[in-house]
């Protein structure tokens, strides 16, 4: 009776066992939890742990490489001792315990015995937020590769199309929950929380991802009954090993030429080893080989094409920042699996064209190679925005005229004579450091000279003014009290402090300018229009009235961010068709008993991806970003040649039919030693 309404329920779902339905949801909420805490991972170490950028850089990515490292961990123990279901379930427990730990950590009322809202033994929170990712590493990379293995177990051996869709929907899990996570944890943080005082929520940013994989796990849980569940067959990895080994060592001693050859290498293993471990070796093998290119991929992937600095204003007053430009992958992944899956790929076999799962990887690469050529042609119409800054040996300096008059600088000795009009400001004039001694500044109510000690390669900007008091020259600012009187000015929410007489602030970033505020005046509107990327200098003349003059150190950008997008879209379609392929070649390709080596292997070419980045970005002298780009392309197209030629060499095969075949030739021996062992028996008692 249960085995018929499994039947029918598995009717009800398309063809699909039902199981398939628990693993796709908890893929979506521990992908939700693992982006989710990430988001937000960075901010946390800088502006709650107080570590330096480059500190909290380096065990960032240490974290998301002991994450890409120990799936191998969670695929020998799949594998070799608990199998996948016990595997998936015992390290969700740990991933579990690790986010809870990590939004723990994060409460800065655990050791705020003074109440002043930080922490006062910040080592207890280091110690359990260390802890707490340790253990989240250890979680989500052990259930990395048994997850999507366990689910392609669910499916019978003529379920193909099946098994094909149900990756493509395990992509598209992966993806929303990271579309969900990355808006919504971000937000989170942003929010206000705190016992004593309010400050960014941690606890709940991390607290949300720590429910969503508790979520996941008892999902995972409810599936239980209905699971098809294939039993680990002993140290499968530690056999391999043993099995390569031997094969290596014996074909070394039977070197000479008096010894035939055989098919194959790994056939010099058949003194100590069967046929069957000898025939899985050989498949695990052919496709470990194939992986050996696929590295580069993830190296140019997760570059994510969003190292541009573009200009976010889109038309009707809408604006986004180029950090949130990161959601538009995940979207269109949502957006495009299912069209690839349910209309494409019928549509290329409709055509009678065998796009199998090596020839789809190749042509993601190369889409993947051409999205950022798309993206070194948008980066050079970029780099034509860019200003020219000094070179080696060169000084750059800007006049700017506060008075009421026109005056003439000229540059000593005898370089240069510039007039000035009144509230006005020349562009940057580049120098020959070594030569420029002073300036002489002429106008009809001021005559001074100006003495300039100057470094090289700097930029500089010389405001100058007559009256009671002069300005001398300072490094380039954002604003200049331009008043005998200190004044406190703000903009928007940037409060740039109190600006003494005739004095200028530094630089500050500003996200939206939209008002100036001084005393005796609550928010001025300012009367010109920032642009993205832009840098001003503004001189406050007069605070009664806020007269306030602008002037343009650094022009805004003019390329849009919505150029942008064709080089995602091609990066999301590699994505589609080089990703979702890769786990389904990696499982449909593996012997029965290494599922979940295959797939941890699959995931160990996105960790050497990581490294491939830092060696190539860390030895290259390249300056321009653009040609960075085109390097990455021109090696990501060199790779998906050979990965080509590569896979026109690979023949398919069945591992479930070989497995059986072999099963009936152990069988059909077993048989025949027994009638020997009878016959042999029998003629003993005889005589």
């Amino acid at each position: 009776l249960s085995a018929h309404i499994v039947s029918c329920l598995q009717v009800l779902c398309f063809g699909f066992p039902l199981s398939i339905f628990f693993i796709v949801i908890n893929e979506f909420c521990e992908r939700f939890s693992y982006y989710g805490m990430k988001a937000v991972l960075t901010l946390y170490f800088t502006r709650f742990l107080l570590w330096g950028d480059n500190f909290a850089t380096a065990i960032y990515h240490a974290f998301v490489a002991l994450c890409y490292l120990t799936p191998i961990l969670g695929a020998i123990i799949a594998d070799s001792w608990l199998g996948k279901f016990k595997t998936i379930l015992y390290l969700s427990i740990v991933y579990a315990i690790g986010q809870v730990v990590l939004s723990v950590g994060s409460i800065s009322d655990l050791t705020d015995q003074n109440q002043d809202g930080s922490p006062d033994h910040i080592a207890v929170n280091v110690a359990l937020s260390m802890i707490g990712l340790i253990l989240i590493a250890l979680g989500t990379g052990g259930i990395k590769p048994c997850v999507s293995a366990f689910g392609g177990d669910q499916f019978e051996d003529d379920q193909e199309k099946q098994r094909s869709t149900f990756f493509s929907l395990f992509y598209l899990s992966i993806n929303a929950g990271s579309l969900l996570s990355t808006l919504v944890t971000p937000t989170i943080r942003a929010s206000e929380c705190g016992i004593h005082t309010k400050q960014e929520c941690y606890p709940l940013a991390f607290g949300v991802p720590a429910i969503l994989m508790a979520v996941a796990l008892v999902v995972f849980i409810i599936g239980s009954k209905m699971y098809k569940k294939v039993k680990p067959q002993g140290n499968i990895m530690l056999e391999v090993s043993k099995c390569v080994g031997f094969a290596i060592k014996n074909r070394f001693r039977h070197r000479s030429k008096e010894f035939p050859k055989r098919e194959h290498w790994l056939d010099w293993a058949s003194e100590k080893y069967d046929k069957r471990l000898i025939a899985q070796t050989k498949m695990v093998l052919r496709v470990l080989f194939l992986y050996i290119p696929l590295p580069m991929f993830w190296a140019v992937f997760d570059q994510q094409v969003s190292r541009n600095c573009l200009s976010p204003d889109i038309k009707g007053g809408f604006q986004i920042q180029p950090d949130q430009m990161q959601i538009v992958n995940p979207i269109l992944i949502v957006i495009m699996v299912p069209v690839v899956d349910s209309l494409v790929y019928p549509l290329i076999k409709k055509c009678k064209l065998n796009f199998t799962a090596l020839k789809k990887m190749t042509v993601g690469m190369f889409l993947a190679s051409m999205a950022f050529v798309a993206s070194a042609l948008v980066q050079v119409q970029i780099d034509k925005t860019y200003p020219v800054f000094p070179a080696a040996g060169q000084t750059q300096i800007k006049l700017i005229n506060l008075g009421a008059v026109a005056a003439t600088v000229q540059f000593q000795p005898q370089l240069q004579n510039v007039t000035v009009a009144p509230n006005e400001a020349t562009g940057y004039l580049t120098f020959e450091t070594s030569k420029l001694q002073s300036l002489y500044i002429n106008s009809s109510t001021l005559n001074k000279t100006e003495p300039l000690e100057l470094l090289k390669e700097e930029r500089y900007t010389l405001a100058f003014k007559w009256g009671p008091t002069d300005i001398n020259s300072n490094l380039v600012s954002l604003f200049i009290n331009n008043l005998n009187i200190a004044v406190n000015i703000s903009m928007d929410n940037t409060d740039f402090g109190q600006l003494d007489p005739l004095s200028v602030s530094n630089y500050s970033d500003v996200s939206k300018p939209d008002c100036i505020s001084a005393p005796g005046i609550h928010c001025g509107v300012l009367s010109k229009k920032f642009g993205y990327g832009g840098v001003y200098t503004i001189s406050v003349d007069n605070v009664n009235k806020l007269s306030i003059n602008y002037f343009e150190d650094v022009a805004p950008n003019t390329v849009h961010m919505a150029w942008q997008i064709p080089q995602y879209f091609l990066l999301t379609c590699a994505e589609v068709l080089f990703s979702v392929s890769g786990l389904e070649f990696s499982y449909s390709q593996a012997p029965s008993n290494m599922k979940s080596v295959l797939q941890a292997g699959w995931l160990l070419t996105v960790a050497v991806g990581n490294i491939i980045v830092l060696i190539v970005t860390g030895a290259s002298t390249i300056k321009e970003q653009w040609a960075e780009y085109v390097l990455f392309a021109a090696l990501l197209l060199a790779v998906c040649i050979i990965f080509a030629i590569m896979a026109s060499f690979y023949t398919y095969i069945d591992p479930n039919e070989i497995e059986a075949q072999l099963s009936e030739e152990e069988k059909e021996k077993e048989k025949k030693d027994q009638d020997d062992n009878e016959k042999a028996a029998e003629a003993d008692s005889r005589m």
